[in-house]
């Protein structure tokens, strides 16, 4: 029969070394998850960046077919800028009028 001083010495020894692999397995598996959980999210921003690239360029296509099928003399053509102002004042004098008129013979 041993000395029982030995044998606790022995089994302490056992329980630290079982401990440490314990806690070296568990470290090594919550590093190994983070490292999966990073790669999803930079695989996610990833996808995202596409998308919203990938939407803004769409959008821009639309944009610029819409404007070219749309566009006018007065787009392509350099107006004087004084001239626009005063048909636009022009045509906010005809409207006023005109719903002045409207509103008149609303209330007869």
């Amino acid at each position: 029969m041993s000395n029982p001083l030995v044998h606790a010495f022995f089994i302490g020894r056992a329980l630290s070394e079982a401990l440490y692999e314990q806690a070296e397995g568990a470290l090594t598996n919550t590093l190994s998850e983070l490292g999966k959980l990073d790669a999803e999210l930079r695989e996610q921003l990833r996808y995202f960046t596409e998308q919203v690239i990938e939407r803004a360029n769409r959008e821009e296509a639309e944009a610029t077919k819409w404007r070219s099928a749309n566009s006018t003399s007065f787009d392509s053509q350099p107006a004087d800028l004084q001239a626009t102002i005063d048909e636009l004042r022009a045509e906010i004098a005809q409207l006023r009028s005109e719903l002045k008129r409207y509103r008149s013979s609303r209330t007869l």
